[in-house]
């Protein structure tokens, strides 16, 4: 049994023991308690972000290979269409040969944004990815070629992540808000962007 100092045994070193013993360990508990629920809550908001980036609007033009996706079933692009050096396609048949400035007005028409249509670079692959590895290549420097404020500014403003909820004609458009996807993402990063646990396919 540890030894008390005389000067301890007051009722007010009583009361400071008492303290000691009893709350400090509730305090800890406590604390545990709040840093689990905040990593579940963000790990939560990734759910959202995955279930986004999983989508065909998104996947499509994040593909494993080096051919995009077309449609909802994730069919590899018509007419062979492949990435090029620069991920705009190869001579003859550039992305800007057909996806102009806006979205075609009949359905299923080449789709456009104001800014340039291109296939993201081959280090950002979101198809065939768990939720471990896909936040772990988005907090890559080296593959998302972003930090983390970029990443948000890209999510929230680029014009290619927008038209997935402005697809045109004859195109189902990300089924969750724009603005939830934001704040989930947001929300992600703000917590310390933790990362899900390794699935079996991982190991």
């Amino acid at each position: 049994m540890a030894r008390v100092h005389p000067s301890w045994l007051t009722p007010a070193g009583i009361a400071c023991l008492a303290l000691v013993g009893l709350a400090a360990p509730n305090v800890l508990w406590s604390s545990q308690d709040q840093r689990g629920d905040t990593e579940a809550a963000a790990l939560a908001s990734f759910d959202i972000v995955y279930e986004v980036l999983q989508h065909p609007r998104c996947l499509n033009c994040h593909p494993a290979g080096d051919r995009p996706l077309q449609f909802d079933n994730k069919t590899p692009h018509s007419m062979n269409v492949v990435r090029g050096p620069e991920g705009r396609g190869v001579a003859a048949m550039h992305c800007a040969s057909c996806h102009g400035k806006a979205n075609a007005v009949f359905p299923h028409g080449p789709p456009g944004v104001s800014t340039e249509w291109f296939l993201a670079p081959p280090s950002m692959v979101f198809q065939g990815q768990s939720k471990h590895e896909l936040a772990a290549r988005l907090l890559d420097t080296e593959r998302s070629h972003m930090t983390t404020d970029e990443l948000l500014e890209h999510v929230e403003h680029d014009p290619l992540v927008l038209w997935g909820w402005d697809p045109g004609p004859g195109r189902k458009p990300v089924p969750t808000p724009h603005d939830e996807f934001v704040r989930a993402f947001t929300h992600w990063i703000d917590a310390g962007a933790p990362l899900p646990q390794k699935e079996a396919a991982d190991d």
